[in-house]
């Protein structure tokens, strides 16, 4: 893992812990993921991050809305995995980021508790996850 991503887990953690930010961790996360985190934030304040959750297993994943005029919307695993073209070009393929804005958005939603949830069944997400 590396220096960055230790870094910014320790700032989610003292979020999560607290269920609120400061203006020094925004200070934080925006030097380590630059603008990524400014159009995160925007996401959120637009109510673009949905958790869904499968039942009765509990397993979840987040789906985050674009800021494109499609406003499409992206399954995303907020460490590991987003479905756009942003996170397999610039995350994957080119290594010139550490996460897309979509998995800034659902880890900072999923820190705050600032996402709407919907629930569906085991097979209902099973069948999402599926189409990645």
């Amino acid at each position: 893992m590396s220096v960055t991503l230790l870094v910014a887990d320790a700032v989610w953690s003292n979020i999560e812990s607290t269920g609120s930010v400061t203006e020094e961790q925004l200070s934080m996360l925006h030097m380590l993921f630059g603008k990524n985190l400014e159009k995160a934030t925007r996401i959120i304040d637009k109510r673009g991050v949905k958790k869904i959750s499968g039942l009765p297993s509990g397993r979840s994943i987040f789906q985050v809305v674009g800021e494109s005029q499609k406003r499409e919307e992206y399954l995303c695993f907020p460490g590991d995995y987003c479905g756009c073209y942003s996170f397999f070009y610039d995350v994957v393929s080119r290594g010139e980021h550490q996460c897309c804005k979509h998995q800034l958005a659902a880890r900072l939603a999923s820190s705050l508790g600032s996402y709407s949830e919907i629930e569906v069944s085991d097979d209902h997400l099973a069948l999402m996850l599926s189409k990645i």
